[in-house]
C-alpha cells in the first residue's frame, strides 16, 4: 500500500513538472517594444473577456482585470501580446507576466509609442 502511494506521489509529480522549467515554441521571431529591453509599458488596457491558457507561455486573465502591455509580437504572432496583470489575493501583491492574445483587452491608455524592433530570445518563451 506504501509504496503503490509513492508511485502514485511520484507520477503525479512528474506529470506537474512536465511543463514548467523548460524551453517552449517561440509565438514570434520579432517584436514592438517602447524600448530595446521592452521594460516600459506601452499601454494599458482592460480585460473584455476571459481568457484560460492552453499553455504556460500564456496567462490567465480574467474579464475586467488591468493589463500592462510591454511587447506586441509580429509576424506570425501578431496576434498576442506581451504583458502584465496585477493580483491582490490575501492583501499580497503577485503579477502574473506573460503573452496573451490581443483580442481579450481593449486598450484604455497608450503610455509610450511602441516603436522600437527587438527579436525574441528563447527565454520570452520559457516556462518556469
Amino acid at each position: 500500500m506504501t509504496s503503490r502511494l509513492c508511485l502514485s506521489v511520484c507520477c503525479w509529480l512528474l506529470v506537474w513538472t512536465s511543463e514548467a522549467g523548460r524551453q517552449m515554441p517561440k509565438l514570434s521571431d520579432r517584436k514592438l517594444c517602447a524600448d530595446s529591453d521592452c521594460s516600459y509599458p506601452i499601454l494599458m488596457a482592460r480585460a473584455v473577456q476571459d481568457f484560460y491558457p492552453g499553455d504556460c507561455r500564456f496567462i490567465p486573465i480574467r474579464q475586467g482585470e488591468l493589463v500592462y502591455v510591454y511587447a506586441m509580437l509580429k509576424d506570425r504572432g501578431n496576434l498576442f501580446w506581451a504583458g502584465s496583470v496585477q493580483d491582490s489575493y490575501y492583501g499580497q501583491q503577485e503579477a502574473r507576466i506573460g503573452h496573451f492574445p490581443s483580442s481579450v483587452v481593449e486598450e484604455t491608455h497608450l503610455l509610450m509609442e511602441a516603436n522600437t524592433e527587438v527579436r525574441t530570445t528563447k527565454w520570452d518563451f520559457y516556462c518556469n
